[in-house]
């Protein structure tokens, strides 16, 4: 009877626990029905998931993903070859010594302008000068450049107008380490100069390249103190060659890496870690990047530095002529297909050109057997010819093509090589200036009849630093007044032979005002 009752009970207890199963309050082990009815809410998250449409960002599925490389391992490599340049200078002028109309030039950092009292604002200290003169001052300036190490004995390339006039020049290398610097030569025509540091062990030397084999659109490195950040890394690309910025020897890299005051005298790398250019200028309304900066190339940095190194300047051939460009209209007139060579404004006496047969009006096609293609080219072959050589010169003369010979000559601080640096008063001060005549006086609306006018500033010159302008009639200089151009080159020449300032009283409209110019040494 036990037993009957018992196989009865364990029946019942079976059948309800598959009656459980069934209903799914436990799973059976390894269920797959069971499996599912585990998580049903998950199971169905994970099939409504697979409907949801992609983000409208998100890649397609068959679309290619480029991984843009990385300039880190490169900067790794060459970051410890620039430097940063640091620079003093012991500024002396006549000024008044509590600020005015005389300000320093403060070089990178921005050149003193017009007067701050402004036209009519009126000078509380005039009445001092009247009767006590000028009161000779002196300050220290400072300025910030980079530059790059072209050998492991510690010679090192950066830009002139970052060194040139320098009392005091301190490097600082990547370590930290800072040395004293002497100028070893330098050269204004093409804004190099290379300087040098004594140090116990070799230092890291930039790798120098071929400009000449850079492309337009190749992507480029500049590293630099831009506005004193040290060893800053911007890149971009080559934008342009062969740029022209008003100087016979100019043939700039364009670039829109991000170049700005601090950058001057930094190098400017290529995609394999080598120097092509030397960073030196930018082209900007405000004095800050706006993606047009210029670098000199490397292979005419090279050629320079060469030179200062061997002979603490550079040496140059003078052809002794006065060029200019052959434009659509020029070239029509002389008979040209197309625009090219250099047009000869002008001749010097007894030079080269003089000797040779070389007359004004002559198109210069070929100088030495290599094309001259515009007028910014034959400075550069010129220069670059050895002292003594004569060479085939071939010109265009009245629609014949003549070939003559140059015996080169050394060209001379003095000398000419370009129309746009005329020989005027106060050239090299970047400034044209003329006579008063009463019709100018008043084309200006001023009432004076005697003084000079300047006709033309050049940019980027000392004059245009100086806030000077084009109508500006110049009074005094130095406190001596001004009744001709004449007076004025005398006074120009005399301040830049003694490179020191020179104040000058200018009158615009009605107002006048002070500024000081710092001649070009």
């Amino acid at each position: 009877m036990g037993k009957t009752i018992a196989a009865i009970a364990g029946g019942v207890v079976l059948g309800i626990a598959i009656a459980f199963a069934n209903a799914g309050a436990f799973p059976f082990w390894g269920s797959e029905a069971g499996q599912t009815a585990e998580n049903p809410h998950q199971a169905q998250t994970e099939t409504g998931a697979s409907h949801n449409p992609a983000p409208p960002n998100a890649p397609e599925p068959t679309e290619r993903t480029i991984a843009l490389p990385s300039w880190a391992p490169l900067v790794k490599r060459v970051m410890p070859t620039v430097v940063n340049v640091a620079v003093v200078q012991e500024v002396k002028t006549s000024g008044f010594p509590f600020g005015g109309p005389d300000q320093g030039d403060n070089g990178d950092q921005g050149g003193s302008g017009p007067a701050p009292f402004g036209p009519g604002g009126g000078d509380p200290f005039e009445q001092f000068r009247h009767f006590f003169g000028q009161v000779p001052h002196e300050y220290k300036q400072h300025g910030l450049g980079s530059g790059v190490i072209v050998s492991p004995d510690g010679y090192i390339l950066t830009n002139n107008h970052v060194v040139g006039h320098a009392d005091e020049i301190h490097v600082t290398l990547m370590d930290k380490r800072e040395f004293t610097a002497k100028v070893i030569g330098k050269d204004a025509k093409t804004d190099l100069a290379l300087i040098k540091i004594n140090t116990n062990q070799p230092l890291p030397a930039a790798m120098l390249g071929n400009s000449s084999k850079a492309e337009v659109g190749d992507w480029v490195m500049a590293i630099g103190s831009p506005f004193g950040f040290n060893l800053t890394v911007t890149s971009g690309i080559i934008s342009a060659k062969g740029r022209a910025l008003g100087g016979n020897y100019d043939n700039f890299i364009q670039t829109d890496a991000s170049i700005n005051p601090g950058n001057s005298g930094g190098p400017l790398f290529d995609t394999q870690g080598k120097v092509i250019g030397v960073n030196t200028a930018i082209y900007s309304s405000t004095g800050s990047n706006a993606g047009i900066g210029f670098a000199i190339p490397i292979d005419l940095a090279k050629s320079v530095m060469e030179q200062l190194k061997e002979h603490g300047r550079v040496v140059r051939g003078w052809l002794g002529v006065e060029i200019q460009e052959v434009t659509p209209d020029l070239a029509k007139s002389f008979g040209l297909a197309a625009p090219t060579g250099a047009l000869v404004a002008g001749v010097q006496k007894d030079g080269p050109a003089s000797k040779a047969g070389i007359q004004r009006g002559d198109i210069i096609i070929k100088f030495d057997g290599q094309t001259v293609h515009d007028e910014h080219e034959l400075p550069e072959l010129v220069a670059q010819t050895a002292l003594g050589k004569t060479v085939p010169v071939e010109v265009i003369r009245d629609g014949k093509h003549l070939t003559l010979s140059a015996r080169i000559a050394e060209l001379k601080d003095q000398q000419i090589a370009s129309a746009a640096d005329t020989e005027s008063p106060g050239s090299s001060w970047g400034v044209q200036v003329q006579d008063l005549t009463p019709e100018i006086a008043q084309q200006l609306g001023i009432q004076r009849s005697k003084g000079v006018v300047i006709r033309q500033v050049r940019p980027d010159s000392v004059a245009s630093d100086a806030g000077l302008q084009a109508g500006d009639v110049i009074l005094e200089v130095d406190h001596k007044k001004v009744d001709s151009a004449d007076d004025f080159a005398a006074f120009a020449r005399d301040a830049q032979k003694q490179k020191k300032s020179a104040l000058l009283l200018v009158q615009r409209g009605n107002a006048t005002l002070y500024t000081v110019i710092n001649p070009e040494g």
